[in-house]
């Protein structure tokens, strides 16, 4: 580890921190003035900043700045005397990690600094985690065959068929498929086009697909190019396969064969230079014999096969994954990324997640909104989990409260809609906490039914406006213990006033 870096003209102030650290088997520098800091940082750099704000031969603040133009992510912990205390919370705007109030309690000082350290070693390993994030996430040995499986369809444009559950991440290797493939960014870069066979209506899927031609139909006022058109040159990727209409796959089958299609309407056949992935969650194997499926389409699409394996059998994979998600969701709302504690990481390992990973994604999202600190505890998961045993059971024998028609308000959930089977439930435990989500979902309902777009922007804003301005009442002003008191970061707080429009 780094050493810390101790700044006061101060003697005395310097050898006490000094002995209580090395007490703490801490390694420690110390300077006088912050231009001997600033020689030094050319040859070295901290694990962590202490620094007095008033010096003969340069100010803490200033050196502040010029210490996060060079180590943004360095955790800087400003002393003061109380009559400096405006100062010091200036210097938040510039980044700071804490203040220590002089005279300060020397145990006090040492559990604030080892906290830093903490933060500063944490934002290491993650920084070496996200230095390149993978497009797939997976250690579990099901996984690593599917890694190689791609790495040797690299140079092919064979056409391949993903199977597995809901929510397994079947589009997300048909990417990878496409990007290192000759047809990806590993050669020409054609195009990706994905298109859900299920979620088209029958009547306007052939034209989907295919394009029509102006007049081909009422309503086809224009020319259309279709999928198979959008992807020349690339790979078009067919999800939910199985539920194609019986009679399209007759023409799919026609294009798989000899690469050519007709447009609706259209008399002039077309080329189709496109390779094709197609996935599906059901069993094409018991759709052919249901006489559903064409056997010799599946036969076609059945050249190579992936399995992607549901979450419940790489359960190892729960906690890298979560992680990510959890930093995917801050960016996404512009917040701090929260952390989860190794006891809620064992809870979570323990959940079927019947959703798989598209569910464990969605509960993430909401954690990063719901969970009422910055390290989510095994307590601030749904009542869902917890009140399911190891596996995912049911706990029958337990005395669970029955829960609301409707707890989680729409407010709280991602944007995009899922399977409500894969969405976490918050089971109220009180009265109270049954009676303002209750509150919650019928303000959610009333915008959503009146036809509101931005329900979660608004209700999002009038609920963090609100949570702060009751934080900064109770602390009479005070934004740094409010960030405390609320569990989020002291750069969040100060931003989250200035975008809500609470300066006044």
């Amino acid at each position: 580890m780094k050493p810390i870096w101790i700044v006061d003209d101060d003697q005395s102030i310097r050898f006490v921190l000094e002995k209580a650290l090395a007490r703490e088997q801490l390694p420690v520098r110390s300077f006088a003035n912050p231009r001997d800091v600033l020689t030094a940082l050319a040859d070295d750099e901290p694990q962590v900043l202490v620094s007095d704000i008033r010096m003969p031969g340069g100010s803490g603040l200033d050196l502040l700045a010029k210490v996060k133009e060079r180590l943004p992510g360095l955790p800087v912990i400003i002393m003061t005397a109380y009559s400096d205390l405006d100062s010091a919370v200036s210097a938040f705007q510039g980044g700071a990690f804490e203040y220590l109030p002089k005279p300060f309690d020397l145990t006090k000082a040492v559990e604030l600094i080892r906290r830093a350290v903490d933060e500063s070693l944490r934002e290491e390993i993650n920084d070496e985690r996200h230095q390149e994030v993978p497009e797939i996430l997976g250690q579990a040995p099901a996984m690593q065959d599917v890694f190689r499986a791609i790495g040797r369809l690299s140079q092919s444009n064979v056409t391949v068929l993903i199977t597995g559950e809901s929510g397994t991440g079947k589009e997300l290797v048909a990417h990878a498929l496409h990007r290192h493939s000759p047809r990806g960014d590993a050669g020409t870069k054609g195009p990706f086009i994905a298109i859900n066979t299920a979620a088209i209506p029958k009547d306007l899927l052939e034209s989907e697909l295919f394009g029509h031609e102006r007049g081909a139909f009422t309503g086809a006022q224009t020319m259309r190019r279709g999928r198979f058109e959008q992807a020349d040159g690339g790979t078009l990727f067919l999800d939910e396969i199985g539920d194609m209409p019986f009679d399209l796959q007759t023409r799919l089958l026609r294009v798989l064969s000899d690469g050519q299609f007709y447009r609706v309407g259209g008399h002039q056949p077309l080329k189709a230079n496109v390779r094709v992935i197609a996935a599906t969650h059901q069993n094409l194997e018991e759709r052919v014999r249901q006489g559903v499926f064409r056997e010799d389409l599946f036969h076609r699409l059945n050249v190579i096969r992936l399995r992607l394996p549901p979450l419940r059998e790489r359960s190892d994979d729960v906690p890298a994954l979560a992680r990510f998600f959890l930093q995917k969701s801050a960016k996404e709302l512009g917040v701090e990324p929260k952390r989860i504690s190794d006891d809620a990481l064992t809870m979570l390992k323990s959940f079927e997640f019947p959703g798989n990973v598209r569910q464990l994604e969605n509960l993430c999202h909401w954690l990063t909104v719901m969970a009422p600190a910055q390290l989510i505890e095994a307590k601030d998961l749904p009542a869902e989990l917890i009140a399911r045993g190891p596996g995912g059971e049911a706990a029958a024998e337990r005395v669970v409260p029955p829960a609301p028609a409707a707890q989680v308000p729409e407010a709280a959930r991602a944007a995009e809609p899922v399977d409500p089977a894969s969405q976490p439930v918050v089971n109220a435990g009180t009265p109270t906490e049954a009676r303002w989500l209750g509150d919650l979902e019928v303000e959610a309902r009333r915008r959503l039914e009146a036809g509101q777009h931005d329900v979660w922007d608004s209700l999002t804003r009038e609920f963090e406006a609100r949570m702060i301005r009751t934080a900064l009442g109770i602390t009479r002003g005070r934004r740094i213990e409010a960030a405390q008191k609320l569990g989020i970061g002291r750069n969040t707080i100060t931003r989250k006033i200035q975008e809500l429009g609470l300066d006044d």
